[in-house]
């Protein structure tokens, strides 16, 4: 099996878990009794966390001899928080034991990116490709968890989440292709702490991983609220499947076909991160006006480009900006930004503003998009 291959095998499963855990860990939630804001609570404490969590597991995953390693006692750790969760009741203990299973499984992402870049350089497949087939799962996932919902109870949600990363846990150990994280001996902790204190000293790159991550994290009111908005409107978890499904699938599409021509043209990742950023504050704007269900298809639709458009143009500014020896660091503070702590301020956000406004907890969204276009118009000429 070749390598890319291998990785899309380790997506489809990865993806499996999270195309669940997006759009219905606040519906499990909701069933168990809580409110907007106690939601919101829960799934904002392990993204807040990431930006010392992440850094933290980069280092430490850096210090095994291969990456799969370091993959695959996270996934176990993320089935261990995820079930222990559907054991217990209570805010006090969901709190501490999602913040398990969501910190190592969200460390898993960046720890797979890099792994497949890395393949890509090597073997010259295309980044998209495999990811792609992970897209495609979560996809399927949206769909079949949406489907289920309607004959089935929520705690199913919690049992998939579990089983997904245990299968993939073995996945990464017998499938994964053993790629060494040194050529040789793993360089001492501190000297990997040191390269990740140079990036964080490089305001160049610090602003413009901000600006992605400031889009990024603008899809926390999506995330945590559109399935118990739409579902208040009258609109079935069949058919919030359906669409989540469609984001995914124009993002596949925009993977397959806009990123390779892209690339032969030489687009550098400024034009991507600025599309990214204004789809974002179209999509929010007109979200929040609870639109009628024939417009939310085109909306999830711009799913291509405020979140692949400014995903891929992550990806770019990690390659052009960090030095080869710091890019499994890179990629990490990256993650720990969009997939983190920004991301988890705007989920702490959103439940409030959902308390408080329903769907105009949007507009928050589209203003915090406005602000990383504005973070990137900055670095323009280092990105363009």
């Amino acid at each position: 099996m070749s390598t890319a291959w291998r990785n899309a095998l380790h997506y489809i499963l990865l993806f499996g878990a999270t195309g669940v855990s997006l759009p219905f860990a606040g519906l499990w939630f909701q069933s168990q009794g809580l409110s907007g804001a106690e939601i919101g609570t829960l799934l904002a404490a392990p993204m807040l966390a990431r930006l010392v969590t992440g850094p933290m597991i980069a280092v430490w995953a850096d210090g095994f001899a291969l990456r799969r390693t370091a993959i695959a006692i996270l996934s176990v750790i993320a089935a261990a928080g995820y079930g222990a969760a559907g054991l217990v009741e209570g805010f006090a203990l969901w709190l501490p034991l999602w913040f398990i299973g969501a910190t190592a499984a969200a460390a898993v992402i960046p720890l797979a990116d890099v792994l497949t870049l890395r393949g890509a350089a090597r073997e010259g497949f295309t980044f998209a490709a495999p990811r792609s087939a992970g897209s495609l799962a979560f996809v399927a996932a949206n769909v079949g968890m949406g489907a289920l919902l309607l004959r089935a109870s929520p705690d199913v949600i919690i049992v998939w989440l579990a089983a997904a990363f245990l299968i993939g846990a073995l996945t990464a150990l017998t499938v994964l292709p053993a790629e060494r994280v040194h050529p040789g001996a793993a360089p001492p902790k501190r000297e990997r702490f040191k390269g990740l204190g140079a990036l964080v000293a490089d305001p160049v790159f610090m602003t413009a991983i901000l600006a992605v991550g400031a889009i990024q994290a603008t899809h926390a009111f999506l995330y945590g609220f559109s399935a118990i908005e739409w579902k208040a409107r009258g609109i079935p978890e069949s058919i919030t499947g359906m669409l989540w499904g469609f984001s995914v699938v124009v993002e596949v599409l925009f993977m397959w076909i806009v990123e390779p021509w892209r690339r032969r043209r030489g687009i550098g990742p400024w034009l991507l991160l600025m599309i990214g950023g204004g789809a974002a504050v179209v999509r929010w704007v007109a979200l929040a006006f609870m639109p009628p269900l024939w417009l939310l298809w085109p909306l999830q639709a711009l799913h291509a480009l405020s979140f692949a458009a400014t995903f891929l143009a992550g990806l770019q500014i990690v390659e052009r900006l960090a030095p080869p020896a710091n890019q499994t660091a890179a990629q990490t503070l990256l993650s720990a930004l969009s997939s983190g702590v920004l991301i988890g301020l705007a989920t702490l956000m959103a439940g409030p503003l959902y308390d408080a406004y329903g769907a105009l907890g949007y507009l928050a969204m589209a203003v915090l998009a406005g602000l990383g276009l504005a973070a990137g118009w900055r670095v323009r000429g280092a990105l363009a």
